[in-house]
């Protein structure tokens, strides 16, 4: 009888753990290659001497989505799974009280996972490369986004502790630390003395050029002009990529999502079909949909912490562009009104957006506002802020 081999592979920066065991659960082989194109076929041939062919490809089962190992298993046809590494720590610990660990084990249990859990985690979806694009623009895109966030708390705490006039001087409604002005202005006056000096002209010209890189403020304001930059560069990058996209037009028709949002969005669900089964699993990979723990006399309602953040994060943008809607401001103030607060509200109005975006994907429809929101008597049951 022809075995079923499964395999595990533990991801490290430069070397990988190869493991593969039986249906029932015996090492088959073992391995450690390097992350380099001899590492990868030296992978293949080991997956070829277990039995590995194209008609029926031994499934993989990694704890890291992403690296070059990973990019190119995807591109050999085969299911690879992503496990959630706090499965497989509590995997790890079903089988070893003492906590041992090793890279081995650790491809031996992910190993193990896909052997016996396999129907209750999912492959990775079946993209098409503009997707993957897509994704890495627009991901890289809101990680600098988030970068020049941080920047900018950093560059506010330290003028707070010595330049206050400074943060007066831009604590204008659109104008912030971070626009093109602030770092024009503090490159050339990082200080309240240099700033004592300047006159209209010199201002004027600093103003002019926008943006001059140049000791602990200039530096932090260089910093974050590189991010604003890169935000803005990769922006428009990630929106020329979804706009060639077929799912553009349908992503479009929602109120509130721009191109920016539209790729985001695109790049954390993707354009296969069949990877999510129905509108609840979206809006649960979303963490929209809200989780019941009961035990007991307990009973609670909660919203979910694990999720996508990326996908959550672009949600919350979604949403909030879309509140001068007629309709979607009309749901988010009976929302209110039902007692949810405005983080739960949000998180309502975009648990309905994603019901109707599974929808009009599957069905190729553009949004209807008047289908999404229709006129009803009936109140919804609320959800736990």
């Amino acid at each position: 009888m022809k075995l079923t081999i499964t395999c595990g592979i533990d991801w490290t920066e430069d070397h990988h753990d190869v493991a593969l065991v039986d249906e029932t659960g015996k090492l088959v082989a073992k391995q450690r290659i390097k992350d380099d194109a001899d590492g990868f076929r030296q992978l293949l041939s080991l997956l070829a001497e277990a039995g590995d062919c194209a008609e029926d490809p031994i499934p993989v089962a990694v704890e890291t989505a992403r690296g070059l190992l990973f990019a190119c298993l995807r591109t050999t046809g085969r299911k690879v799974y992503s496990i959630n590494p706090m499965a497989v720590a509590r995997y790890r610990e079903r089988h070893r009280s003492a906590r041992a660990k090793s890279d081995h084990a650790d491809a031996m249990t992910l190993a193990n996972i896909l052997r016996t859990d396999a129907d209750v985690h999912r492959p990775l979806p079946a993209d098409s490369e503009l997707v993957r694009a897509i994704a890495v623009l627009a991901r890289a895109q809101q990680d600098t986004v988030w970068n020049r966030a941080q920047l900018n708390n950093q560059l506010r705490s330290h003028l707070k502790q010595y330049y206050p006039a400074a943060l007066a001087a831009f604590a204008v409604r659109g104008v912030g630390l971070d626009s093109r002005e602030a770092r024009a202005v503090l490159a050339a006056a990082p200080d309240p003395h240099t700033a004592a000096r300047l006159t209209r002209a010199q201002l004027r010209a600093a103003l002019r050029r926008s943006g001059r890189q140049g000791r602990q403020t200039l530096a932090l304001v260089a910093q974050l002009d590189a991010a604003c930059r890169a935000a803005d560069d990769l922006a428009e990058a990630a929106a020329e990529a979804f706009a060639t996209h077929p799912d553009a037009e349908i992503l479009g028709s929602f109120p509130g999502i721009g191109p920016l949002t539209g790729a985001r969005v695109l790049a954390e669900i993707g354009d296969d079909r069949t990877r999510f089964a129905d509108a609840r699993a979206l809006k649960a990979y979303a963490g929209s949909v809200p989780v019941t723990i009961a035990s007991g006399k307990s009973h609670l309602v909660r919203h979910r912490r694990v999720k996508n953040q990326r996908l959550a994060a672009a949600g919350y943008v979604w949403i909030f562009g879309a509140l001068p809607s007629p309709q979607v401001k009309a749901e988010y103030d009976r929302r209110r009104d039902l007692g949810d607060r405005h983080t739960a509200a949000m998180r309502n109005v975009f648990n309905r957006f994603l019901g109707c975006l599974h929808h009009c994907l599957q069905t190729g429809q553009s949004f209807d506002p008047g289908k999404a929101f229709p006129a009803t008597s009936t109140p919804p049951v609320t959800l736990a802020a």
